[in-house]
């Protein structure tokens, strides 16, 4: 049976704050539940731009994975595992190295923008440069056919994409490739493999996209396939060989809504963050002394929340007749800004109390992360190992 499969990593950063829960992590405790999960700390990425400095990654990846778990990710739902445990990530991103057109690599838009964004450091490294091939790795040697990105990392997407079909073109002409195709239409049964060939040929003679739509669903909802079969049938229906490389497909999730302590997106580099796992005075603190309407220099001055980043936060956490107090307390001085910051106070301390709790057992018992971790990476590697098989085949490197 064809299943969805959901990959997504995270660079180790440390201790992850709300921006990170409300962007990333409250969709990965969604999607576990939905399909089949794999959840990877990005620690070869992280050395793209800290190679200078590695001894922080070990430490950010065990707060990181504690973060995840205080989140409510589930490793019995879930997949866990790190980057650099896995070795087959980067024996394909070096295979994938050989194929690939320098100038794919270049016209990536974040590789630019990265470079200016760090201009202080030299990040004219072939790591750097690399960087998205070990990304489409990351992807393709799991046949990870859901990738959850924001709109900003399309671009990724559509690279793996590009990278996966031109693998499977240069080598996805096994021997007696169009016999097994064929051998394996009639495993579908009568009717759907008339269907099937059917839709092959409007859109290989007449290029009709949808007909190359319906014929992927045909096959992904087909369950008596393996997984060779159906690959083969996935290279045939395109008109190509065999389709050893996945290509994936985006599930594009909404931007972050989560505002810092001053306004701004919430991020490290600003210093306005709130750890998922702060505790409660600090929490408490930075919320009571974040700045308001600048216009409100005395409690009986009128404000306006639009001009608050306080209101921001109270979009996020707040009911409607929460904020309809805010909006006419606010606008009539019927309520002072320190009044006005203690229901959010009260919602964040909410949200991050069932944190606190599942994240206790694995502070207290390290050994039980490191467990987790283990199994993620003895399940994650078993799956890269069988793509690495068939990879090494089609490129003639299996030497049996």
């Amino acid at each position: 049976m064809f299943v969805d499969r959901v990959l997504s990593g995270m660079r180790p950063t440390g201790s992850l704050h709300l921006g990170h829960y409300h962007g990333v992590l409250k969709n990965w405790v969604k999607l576990q539940s939905e399909y089949e999960c794999l959840f990877f700390a990005a620690d070869w990425h992280a050395l793209t731009t800290n190679y200078d400095n590695p001894e922080i990654i070990e430490k950010s990846v065990w707060d990181m994975v504690i973060d995840w778990l205080a989140a409510g990710v589930d490793p019995s739902q879930a997949t866990l595992f790190i980057q650099s445990r896995v070795p087959e990530h980067a024996e394909l991103h070096l295979l994938l190295s050989m194929m690939t057109p320098l100038g794919w690599l270049e016209r990536v838009p974040t590789y630019k923008e990265q470079q200016e964004k760090l201009s202080q450091k030299d990040l004219s490294t072939y790591g750097f440069l690399g960087y998205p091939l070990l990304q489409s790795a990351d992807i393709l040697i799991y046949r990870a056919n859901l990738v959850p990105v924001g709109e900003d990392q399309l671009p990724h997407i559509e690279m793996t994409r590009e990278v996966a079909r031109r693998f499977n073109h240069l080598y996805g002409r096994e021997p007696g490739f169009e016999a097994k195709a064929e051998a394996a239409v009639k495993k579908m049964g009568s009717k759907k493999a008339k269907l099937y060939d059917e839709l092959r040929v409007r859109y290989q003679q007449d290029g009709d996209a949808e007909a190359l739509a319906a014929g992927r669903a045909l096959l992904e909802d087909t369950q008596n396939l393996s997984l060779g079969d159906r690959e083969r049938l996935f290279g045939y229906l395109e008109g190509g060989g065999k389709m050893i490389l996945s290509e994936p497909r985006s599930l594009l999730t909404e931007a972050s809504k989560m505002p810092g302590l001053d306004g701004q997106k919430m991020s490290k580099s600003y210093a306005n963050t709130i750890t998922l796992r702060e505790d409660v005075d600090s929490v408490s603190k930075k919320i009571r002394t974040m700045p308001t309407d600048p216009a409100r220099i005395r409690r009986t001055d009128v404000g306006d929340p639009d001009k608050c980043p306080v209101w921001q936060l109270h979009q996020v956490y707040s009911d409607s007749q929460t904020k309809d107090w805010v909006q006419q307390g606010c606008r009539s001085a019927g309520i002072g800004c320190i009044e006005c910051k203690g229901p959010v106070i009260e919602a964040v301390l909410e949200e991050q109390k069932p944190m606190q709790e599942r994240a206790r057992q694995y502070l207290e018992d390290p050994t039980l992360v490191r467990n987790i971790i283990a199994d993620g990476c003895e399940k994650a590697r078993k799956m890269a190992q069988e793509t690495m098989r068939e990879v090494r085949e089609a490129m003639g490197l299996s030497y049996s």
